[in-house]
Order: structure tokens, then sequence, then C-alpha cells
């Protein structure tokens, strides 16, 4: 019996001693494979916040150097909405400088329609490796932005790429409308609102703005004489706002950006190529804050 018992022992012991014997063979490779997993993934993560970072700041240079008072106004949102207002912006400079940085229509044509696709494969999860296309779909992910809203807007530029004159100033608010009034609708989302009078007071700034925008572009496009000036339309948008949502008025920043345009253009004798217009008005980001502290457009 006790022999049987020192065997049953000695069996154990031996059992014991080889599973040890064998995990200590593997250990140093299972925690080599893990550790060798572990820091993939820390390289992985790593990687991926410096390209964000590098994607954000891309977006922010392009605003600042192409659309200053858009930067400003963006850099006045809550935080959670400031990226993705910076992104959108950037989405809305580059297709904007596709008509003045191409020799033929086809080559913009071209560029639109990667843009186009760009917006389907954003919403698939699958965004091209261009830093604004990547800051956009964060911006889509994280607020659940309307596709719509980003199509009409290259809709609308590539058919601009026509290069005429608006023969009417309802044809230029049109092009507005779907251009710069679709652009604030967006900012609206950004900034969790959902109201009608918003979006009724949006749509008329958007078309003021394209309008102010044309008519401050006068002296370098002269020849195509677009010369219109949106008082009636900026009245019209100011007659919301008593029904418009506090949270709304920070998405009408640029209103700030018009009227002072306009002011200087009644100073300056309406004389549109009066070289005082090209100087920037250093007071006006003072201004944009004052509006954003009061919550009024």
């Amino acid at each position: 019996m006790a022999a049987g018992i020192s065997v049953k022992h000695g069996l154990l012991s031996s059992k014991a001693s080889l599973y040890h014997a064998f995990y200590r063979k593997i250990s140093p490779n299972s925690v080599c494979i893990q550790r060798a997993a572990d820091t993939q993934c820390v390289r992985a993560a790593t990687s991926a916040t410096a390209d964000s970072t590098i994607n954000e700041k891309y977006c922010l240079d392009l605003v600042r150097s192409r659309d200053y008072d858009g930067f400003v106004s963006s850099l006045l949102l809550p935080e959670e909405a400031r990226r993705s207002s910076l992104a959108l912006r950037a989405f809305n400079v580059e297709l904007a400088q596709v008509k003045d940085s191409i020799s033929q229509k086809t080559i913009g044509l071209m560029r639109m329609q990667f843009w186009k696709t760009a917006i389907e494969e954003i919403y698939r999860d699958e965004p091209p490796n261009q830093p604004v296309s990547a800051e956009l779909w964060r911006a889509v992910k994280k607020h659940f932005l309307t596709k719509r809203w980003l199509l009409r807007i290259i809709t609308e530029r590539e058919k601009d790429l026509d290069d005429r004159a608006y023969r009417n100033l309802q044809e230029l608010e049109v092009y507005s409308e779907h251009t710069q009034s679709s652009l604030i609708y967006l900012l609206l989302e950004c900034l969790g609102v959902k109201n009608v009078h918003a979006d009724h007071a949006a749509s008329h700034i958007g078309k003021a703005q394209g309008i102010v925008t044309c008519l401050r572009a006068t002296p370098h496009h002269s020849s195509r004489r677009k010369v219109y000036l949106p008082m009636d339309v900026c009245m019209l948008a100011r007659s919301f706002s008593h029904n418009v949502p506090a949270a709304a008025n920070l998405a009408f920043l640029q209103t700030v950006v018009l009227e002072d345009y306009l002011q200087r253009v009644r100073r300056a004798g309406f004389d549109v190529f009066n070289s005082s217009l090209k100087n920037r008005n250093p007071l006006l980001p003072i201004r944009l804050y004052l509006r954003s502290w009061k919550k009024t457009y």
C-alpha cells in the first residue's frame, strides 16, 4: 500500500515536474509574443494619435490662411464643436479654391468627383488618406452630420466651374443657399441645434454671406461685373432673431464680418475698388468675441 502511494506520488510529482518544465520552456516565448503585441498596439495607437494631430493642424492652418474670418469664428465655438467646425470650413476652402487653381474645366470636374467619392467613402467609414477627409470623417461620426448638405455644396461648386456671371440676384441667392447656407446648417448640427427658426435664419444669412463674398471679390473679378448689395437680405435674416435659440447664434457669427464689410463699403462711398477695403479690420476679432459673449447676431 505504501509502495502504491509512493508510486502514485512519484507519478504525480513527475507530472508536476514535467508540467513546470514545459511551462518554463514556453513561457518566455509567450511573454515575448504578448509584449510584442502590446508594443504593436501602443505603436499603432501612437501613430493614429500623431496622424490625427497632423490632420487637425492641417485644417487649422488651411482655414487660418484662406478663411481668416471663419477661423476666428470657429475658435469662439464650444470646444466640442470647434474642431468639427474647422474641418467643415477646411472642406469648404478646398472646394472654393478649385475654380481659381485650374486651367481647364475637366481638371476641376475631376477634383469635384474626388470629393463626391470621398463623401461616399466617409459615410462608409472608409475615408481617404487625406487630412481634410479624415477630419471630416471624425466630424461626421461625432455629430451625425447630414450627408445631403455636404453633397449639395460640392454639386453647386461644380456648377460654378462654368465661370459665368450670375444673370440676376435670384440666381446668386440660389448658389449662396446651396453653398454658404448648407455650411451653416452643418455648423448648427455641430452645435446640436435643431430648430426651424434657426434654419430659416441660416438660409438668409447664407444668402447674404454669398452675396457679400461676391461683392468683396469684385475688384479681383471686375471683368465679370458681379456687384450686388444685399441690404434687403441682411435685414430679412435679422427679423428672425427673436425666435432663434441662443445656442444657434454662434453659428451666425459670420454676420459680424458681413456688417463690418458693408459699413466700410458705405464709408467708402460704395466704391468696391477702394484700397481701404483691402485692409483687414484689426477690431474684428474683438467684435466677434463680444457678439459670441452676448449670444446675438
